[in-house]
Formats: structure tokens, C-alpha cells, sequence
């Protein structure tokens, strides 16, 4: 067979229904609640591995530079060299500044000060929501995303 008949067959692979949860082999991703936290700067590759949480928490963060200056706002790249001296991190500042630029050897302490947008169960809130809302009956259901702030 060929054309369309060919996908109507029952022993098509598509046919086969299979259980997602059968097929599921990795487990998902555990998440730090790092909001709030102030990790150890002891050694460079404390250092490094806090700056790898910090390019993944999807809120703000605190820098203090070993000036005395400090930053707060959205790490959104971070370039790792050889040294401390050739790495860099760049923010997003929270009072909406340009872009900034850290070099790694500059930093005294990190803090993640910002909530973490990416953290909760908001999908499933949001589903909880709409399956309420029709369940009462309602129709044209638009469920607005939380406020961020």
C-alpha cells in the first residue's frame, strides 16, 4: 500500500499507543531553592560553580565587589577563562542601567536576592485554575499569568 492508505493499517508504528510513564527513563531536574541564599566564596572553584547557579536562577542577584561596590540584577552570560583575572560575568542591573561587566577576581560575595521565576509549581497552579473555572461552568475561561511583583 501506498498514499494514504498506507498510515491506516493497524500495525503502523504510530498506531501503537504507547504509556508515557513506561517510557520515562531520566529523572527530571531537582531544583536548589537558592533565593535567599549566600554561598561560600572560599576558593576559586567555589567561586565558579556559584556563578553557574547564579547564570541559572532566574531571578536577581546580589554582587559585592571587593572594592566595596556592589550590583544587583539578572546574570545573563558568563564567560569562564583560564584564570579568575580572564573570566567574566555580565548583569542586567535592576535599576535598568546598561549591561555590566565583573571580572570573577572582583567579586567578594554573591547573593541571590530576587525571586526565582523559574521556581514553584505555577503550571500546575494555573491548570488547577482553568479546570476549576470550567468545572463552575464558565466559559471563555482567560486565566491571567501571577503578577511578578
Amino acid at each position: 500500500m501506498s498514499g494514504r492508505e498506507s498510515g491506516r493499517t493497524p500495525t503502523a508504528p504510530h498506531a501503537v499507543m504507547a504509556d508515557p510513564d513506561v517510557q520515562e527513563v531520566a529523572p527530571g531536574a531537582a531544583r536548589e531553592k537558592l533565593q535567599g541564599s549566600v554561598p561560600q566564596l572560599a576558593s576559586p572553584d567555589e567561586l565558579r560553580a556559584a556563578l553557574e547557579q547564579a547564570f541559572d536562577y532566574r531571578g536577581d542577584v546580589l554582587i559585592t565587589r571587593k572594592d566595596g561596590a556592589s550590583i544587583e540584577g539578572y546574570v545573563f552570560d558568563r564567560r569562564s577563562g583560564s584564570t579568575l583575572e580572564d573570566s567574566i560575568v555580565r548583569l542586567l542591573p535592576k535599576d535598568g542601567g546598561g549591561k555590566v561587566s565583573v571580572r570573577y577576581a572582583d567579586i567578594a560575595a554573591l547573593a541571590f536576592t530576587g525571586r526565582d521565576m523559574a521556581a514553584g509549581n505555577s503550571w500546575e497552579s494555573w491548570v488547577r485554575q482553568y479546570w476549576t473555572k470550567k468545572a463552575a461552568g464558565e466559559s471563555d475561561i482567560s486565566l491571567q499569568p501571577e503578577n511578578l511583583e
